[in-house]
């Protein structure tokens, strides 16, 4: 099992920053219900703008700060895992097609004969 902490915010300024970035979002929600005649690209660019604030907001609090590392370690695993060449890509396709194939062969198979012993030995239909 993994033995992960949770982590919570207790800090009040870091209360009131997620707050205030949570507000800041409903207020871009709000606004674009608000512009309904305008263009879409206003209406748009009010709730994305007020998505960057938010995250500028959240961005400067404790919380914020650990998802961004998060992120960048996050990126940083990525840089180092080994993808499969196309040859090794391809071939494991093949593969798992194959057992595919077969798998509902085989099941097939099974079934017709449970039909065959249900329908045809026990309750004599035809």
């Amino acid at each position: 099992m993994s033995n992960s902490n949770i982590v919570t915010v207790t800090s009040t300024t870091d209360r009131i920053k997620l707050g205030l970035a949570v507000l800041v979002i409903v207020a871009g929600i709000v606004g674009y219900s608000m512009l309904e005649g305008q263009p879409g690209i206003a209406r748009v660019g009010v709730f994305v703008g007020s998505l960057v604030v938010a995250a500028i907001i959240a961005w400067f609090s404790e919380p914020g700060r650990r998802t961004i590392s998060f992120g960048r370690d996050s990126y940083n695993e990525v840089k180092r895992v080994v993808w499969p060449t196309r040859k090794e890509t391809t071939q494991m396709t093949g593969i798992v097609f194959v057992f595919v194939i077969a798998m509902g062969i085989l099941l097939w198979i099974v079934d017709k004969g449970l039909e065959w012993v249900i329908y045809g030995l026990l309750l004599g239909w035809k």
